[in-house]
């Protein structure tokens, strides 16, 4: 059976795991998978710059598969080239430079966010069908798996109400006008589902240009900032932070890792 789940131009590395290129990308999947029930987790780590287009291809491409029994589930990750993506949320307003980078429309939830060189995109195709159908739980499931991936660098990671990611107070910073301590994004989610099974994902700023936030809104909202693991002054590398992704999904979604069969 020939299975619609990755990029075309397939072939081997020497260990026996799928590796396509994409110049100036590779993409490369883990010779390990997560047995989660009855499924195995693909994970996908893409070197270089992502096209966005080519991602959503990708994306909706493996979720019909997996809808359909033709595919593992996937989480895959990437960087994209500097850009904006406006959800279905997104208010014309909050695209303050729409010169600035290329934007594109995307069928995620929530409004405007920025992706860029520097930024962990862990796209999440997953099976609700297999894990229950419930929205609510699923996104808190991600919002775990972000801030227990944090914690791996002794950094603490919140969740506020009405404000969608995960967020840093920030104790080196001046009490805002209102006497509250100032608080960061570090992280944003936003999901769509097609049949029950999840495409889009969640974003992890590493070492991003923080500037390059400033031409948006980002998610509407305008009275908290920005922040990254680098600006925080932890010298955490894109490798470092996926290890600890893929060490806390463990956690969060599934059992222990076992390799993939031959």
């Amino acid at each position: 059976m020939s299975l619609p789940q990755s990029p075309p131009s397939a072939k081997k590395n020497l260990r026996g795991c799928a590796l396509w290129t994409f110049a100036p990308q590779t993409f490369y999947s883990i010779p390990t998978a997560y047995l989660l029930g009855h499924s195995m987790v693909e994970w996908i780590i893409t070197d270089g710059l992502t096209d966005y287009d080519e991602a959503v291809t990708f994306m909706e491409t493996r979720a019909a598969a997996i809808a359909a029994g033709e595919a593992e589930e996937c989480i895959w990750l990437v960087e994209h080239p500097p850009l904006y993506t406006a959800g279905t949320s997104a208010k014309p307003a909050d695209l303050t430079d729409p010169d600035r980078f290329p934007v594109y429309t995307s069928k995620r939830g929530g409004q405007y966010t920025y992706h860029g060189p520097g930024q962990r995109v862990a796209y999440v195709m997953l099976d609700l069908n297999k894990r229950g159908r419930d929205i609510r739980a699923f996104v808190q499931q991600l919002e775990e798996w972000v801030i227990a991936t944090l914690a791996e660098f002794n950094l603490r990671g919140e969740i506020r109400d009405g404000r969608v990611g995960v967020w840093i107070t920030r104790d080196d910073k001046p009490l805002t006008v209102t006497g509250q301590k100032p608080e960061d994004k570090i992280a944003a989610i936003g999901i769509r589902l097609r049949k029950w099974v999840s495409f889009h994902g969640i974003s992890i700023n590493v070492e991003p240009d923080l500037d390059h936030f400033t031409g948006i809104v980002p998610c509407g909202i305008t009275e908290h900032g920005v922040t990254s693991l680098v600006d925080l002054g932890l010298p955490v590398t894109m490798d470092d932070l996926d290890v600890a992704l893929r060490r806390c999904f463990e956690d969060i979604f599934g059992d222990a890792a076992v390799p993939p069969a031959s």
